[in-house]
C-alpha cells in the first residue's frame, strides 16, 4: 500500500495530465479490499441470526429490529457525512471509521442480552456510515473517466465481503460460538492500516484529480426539476432492489431450514452461493454501463430479475439454488450503474450522492428486514417470498429517467 503514493507521483510527472486522466488501479484495489473487510465484518451480524434467535429466544420481528438498528444508523449518517466531505474533505475519516466496526464486533462477541446486540449492531452501522461515502469519493477520484468500472471494482469488494461473512460464520462462528467475533474484529485494524495509506494518496493527489475531472465533461445541464425526478426514480429502484435483497440476506437461511429441513451450516452455504453471485453481478454492471449505457443496465438489472423471483417461492430445493444465483447476478448489476447515473445527474456532489444512495440502500434494507420479519411472524416465511416476488415490477419506472448523453 505504500506504493500508492509513489504510483500517483510517477503518473503526475508523465505528459498529458495522466494523473487526472489515468485510472489508478492501485487505489481502487486498495479501497475494494477494505470494502471486502468492512462488509465481511458487517455481514457477520445477519450470519449469526440463527444462533442469536436460539440463544436469546428472539422472534423474527426482534431479529428484524436488530437489522434495523444497524441499517438506520448507517442510513441517517451516510448522506450527512458525504455532504460534509464535499465541503470539507477529511481523508483521515477513512481509517478513523474502522474503529466503530472494531467496537461493534467486540460488543457483539460478548453480548448476552438483546440490548447489547442492538448496541453492537448500531456501532457497526456507524462504521459503515463513515466508510462508504468517503470510499466512493476515492473510487471516483481514481477512476480517470471510467466511473462505472471504478464503482464496480469498489462495490465488488463489498459484495465479496458479504459473501464471505456467512462462509466465515459457517466455518468459524457456528463452531466456536459468538465469542469468535472478537477475532474478526481484528480485521478492522488491518483495514485501518490500508486506509491510512489511501488517505495519504487522497490528500496528496486525489483531491486535485477530483477538482480537475469531476466537473466539466460530466456536468450535464438538465431542465429544472428533471434531476430531482431522476434521483427520486433511482431511489425507488434502490427500494425495490434492497427490500428484496433483505428478504434473502436476513431470512433465506430460515426459509431453507423450515421448507427443506436443511441444517444451519448447509443453509449458510446456500446463502454464500447467492452472495457470491451478487459479487459477480456487481463487477459486471459497471463496465457494461460504461460501454452500453447505464440506463440499459438499470432496465435489465431490476426488471430482468422478475421471472426468477416469481418462480422462486414454488421451486424445489434443486432449483432454488440456480434461481437465487440468477437473481443475485441480475439484481447486483444495478447498483454501480445507479450510483454513477445519480452522480452525473448532480455534478460536484459526489460525497452527498454516494452517501445518500449507500445510506438509503442500508435504510431500505433495514426497514425491509423489520417489516418482513413482522410479516413472517404473522404469516410464514413462504408468504414473504411470494409477496417480495413482485418487487422488481418497480423497475418499469426506469422508462421515466432523464436522458443523459453519458448514460
Amino acid at each position: 500500500m505504500q506504493e500508492i503514493g509513489k504510483m500517483s507521483a510517477s503518473a503526475a510527472q508523465r505528459p498529458g495530465n495522466r494523473a487526472v486522466d489515468g485510472t489508478v488501479f492501485g487505489v481502487i484495489v486498495a479501497i475494494s479490499f477494505c470494502h471486502l473487510l468492512n462488509d465481511m465484518m458487517q455481514s457477520l451480524l445477519p450470519a449469526i441470526y440463527p444462533a442469536l434467535k436460539t440463544d436469546l429466544g428472539l422472534s423474527f420481528g426482534q431479529i428484524g429490529l436488530v437489522t434495523l438498528a444497524y441499517q438506520i444508523t448507517a442510513s441517517i449518517l451516510q448522506p450527512l457525512i458525504g455532504l460534509y466531505a464535499d465541503k470539507r474533505p477529511t481523508p483521515l475519516a477513512l481509517p478513523g471509521g474502522t474503529l466503530f466496526s472494531l467496537a461493534g464486533l467486540t460488543v457483539l462477541s460478548a453480548a448476552h442480552s438483546y440490548g447489547l446486540v442492538l448496541v453492537g449492531a448500531a456501532l457497526l452501522g456507524m462504521g459503515s456510515s463513515v466508510f462508504h461515502p468517503e470510499s466512493s469519493r476515492v473510487a471516483r477520484m481514481a477512476a480517470g473517466g471510467r466511473h462505472g468500472l471504478a464503482q464496480s471494482l469498489f462495490q465488488v469488494g463489498g459484495n465479496a465481503g458479504q459473501a464471505l461473512g456467512p462462509l466465515a460464520a459457517a466455518l468459524v462462528v457456528v463452531r466456536w460460538g459468538q465469542s469468535s467475533l472478537a477475532f474478526f474484529a481484528l480485521l478492522a485494524l488491518l483495514s485501518g492500516a490500508v486506509l491510512w495509506n489511501v488517505a495519504a494518496w487522497y490528500r496528496s493527489h486525489g483531491l486535485s484529480r477530483l477538482a480537475s475531472g469531476g466537473k466539466g465533461a460530466q456536468a450535464i445541464a438538465l431542465p429544472k426539476g428533471q434531476a430531482a425526478r431522476g434521483i427520486a426514480i433511482l431511489l425507488a429502484l434502490i427500494f425495490s432492489k434492497y427490500v428484496y435483497l433483505a428478504s434473502l440476506t436476513s431470512y433465506f437461511t430460515f426459509y431453507l431450514i423450515q421448507r427443506f429441513g436443511l441444517s444451519v451450516q448447509n443453509a449458510q452455504f446456500h446463502l454464500f452461493a447467492f452472495l457470491a453471485a451478487v459479487a459477480v453481478g456487481t463487477i459486471m454492471g459497471g463496465p457494461l454501463g460504461d460501454r452500453f449505457g447505464r440506463k440499459y443496465v438499470i432496465w435489465f438489472s431490476i426488471l430482468g430479475a422478475l421471472p426468477f423471483t416469481l418462480l422462486l417461492p414454488y421451486a424445489s430445493l434443486f432449483w432454488t439454488g440456480p434461481l437465487t444465483v440468477a437473481i443475485g447476478l441480475i439484481l447486483a448489476s444495478a447498483f454501480p450503474a445507479i450510483v454513477v447515473f445519480a452522480q452525473e445527474l448532480v455534478p460536484g456532489k459526489v460525497g452527498m450522492i454516494s452517501g445518500l444512495f449507500f445510506g438509503f440502500s442500508f435504510g431500505m434494507g433495514g426497514l425491509g428486514a423489520a417489516g418482513l420479519g413482522w410479516l413472517a411472524d404473522h404469516t410464514s416465511i413462504e408468504t414473504v417470498y411470494r409477496i417480495c416476488a413482485f418487487l422488481p415490477v418497480i423497475g418499469l419506472l426506469t422508462a421515466f429517467l432523464p436522458r443523459l448523453s453519458a448514460c
